[in-house]
């Protein structure tokens, strides 16, 4: 399943093609079964509260899925008093899954095609449909709805949304009740957001200590290794109910509401970007690259979601007035380890790279190009 996943996330196969090999392995399984495992899956929080307000308001709601069978897509339909629901279909002989699975939506555009017949049995056109998205194989729907909102997207949908949420999802009602502005509000930054870059932030006492210390680059990546290889098995336990103190605690309490029920690997991530700078840098160069990325990207994230009121045209996730915090405290942060014209020169390639939408993990990349941007500037 993992591997069907993998080939699919990276563009290898269709998701017709991908899902065919999932459910292949679910063949056997009563259709009890997975229903069971199915109700295990928890609501985000303030799922329900969202769709009675919709309800409320006098919109019309469907649950389009690729992934989930008709009938538990129902459920939830039902569960949520949402208007449609659409999902697979699941072959079955004898109270058993076969392993087999049909239906439009796991076609290339089929789930376009029925929120298609879903807006013309409504008698509503383009500018009266909003939509709630993730991931790219929702985008053939775009061209339905006047308003794509992604939620916690990936890099394609980020791209093509009028509007990112990323946070708490009560969020996706205010561009909806605003559908005629495409400008996003601030917002109040939470205790958990305030966590979360708290510590993203504590990573700039890694150069601190590098400098001062003069602890061996080798020392330290070996030290945030094991403080890696340690979180990894911390959440290997958070996700199978055993809570490690401190470390599960820790990650409850700072991760957004989606990740808490998954392996959350933003800090697996962290701990590579810090590694990948400590090893292929300099001394000078990979502790300004890390102050960068410490600082930089972590303040531009609170500062934006503070006082950000301007989206980049390529990238609604991204506050502009958050960026240029963050290219301002990148500077500093990096000019306590290199010159000048380095470290004005690594802020911005840094920054830039926060800003785009890619496939990959800026705690990755940022320490990456704005290192190797400082090693080109004299």
């Amino acid at each position: 399943m993992l591997w069907a996943g993998f080939l699919y996330e990276t563009g290898l196969i269709p998701l017709e093609s991908a899902l065919k090999k999932i459910f292949k392995q679910l063949r056997g399984l009563t259709v009890e079964d997975t229903f069971q495992l199915y109700k295990k899956v928890p609501l985000i929080p303030h799922v329900k509260e969202v769709f009675e307000k919709l309800k409320n308001a006098g919109y019309k709601t469907a649950l389009i899925s690729s992934g989930l069978p008709q009938q538990f897509v129902q459920h939830l339909a039902n569960k949520l008093d949402a208007d449609y629901a659409a999902g697979l279909n699941l072959e079955v002989d004898e109270g058993r899954l076969t392993g087999q699975i049909s239906g439009d939506v796991i076609h290339s555009g089929g789930k376009a095609l029925v929120l298609e017949k879903i807006v013309q049995k409504e008698g509503l056109t383009s500018k009266q449909c909003a939509l709630v998205a993730d991931d790219r194989n929702n985008i053939p729907m775009f061209k339905f709805c006047n308003l794509k909102i992604g939620y916690n997207p990936d890099f394609l949908v980020s791209a093509k949304s009028d509007v990112v949420v990323k946070g708490d999802f009560d969020e996706v009602l205010s561009p909806i009740e605003n559908t005629a502005s495409r400008k996003q509000d601030a917002y109040s930054v939470s205790k958990r957001e305030l966590i979360r870059e708290t510590i993203h932030m504590s990573g700039f006492l890694v150069p601190i200590v590098s400098a001062h210390l003069t602890l061996s680059h080798t020392l330290i990546t070996f030290l945030i290794f094991v403080a890696t290889l340690v979180y990894v098995m911390s959440e290997l336990a958070r996700i199978h109910g055993f809570n490690i103190p401190i470390t599960s605690t820790v990650t409850w309490n700072a991760a957004i509401m989606p990740e808490v029920y998954e392996f959350v690997t933003s800090p697996v991530f962290f701990g590579v970007g810090i590694m990948l700078a400590l090893l292929v840098f300099p001394a000078s160069i990979s502790n300004a690259a890390i102050a960068i990325f410490t600082l930089g990207d972590s303040l531009a994230t609170l500062l934006g979601r503070k006082f950000g009121k301007h989206v980049f045209p390529y990238n609604k996730g991204k506050k502009v007035e958050g960026t240029l915090f963050g290219f301002l405290f990148a500077c500093i942060g990096s000019s306590l380890f290199v010159n000048p014209s380095k470290a004005l020169a690594g802020a911005a390639a840094g920054m830039l790279m926060e800003t785009l939408p890619t496939p990959l993990n800026d705690n990755v990349t940022i320490p990456l190009i704005s290192g190797m941007t400082m090693l080109i500037v004299p």
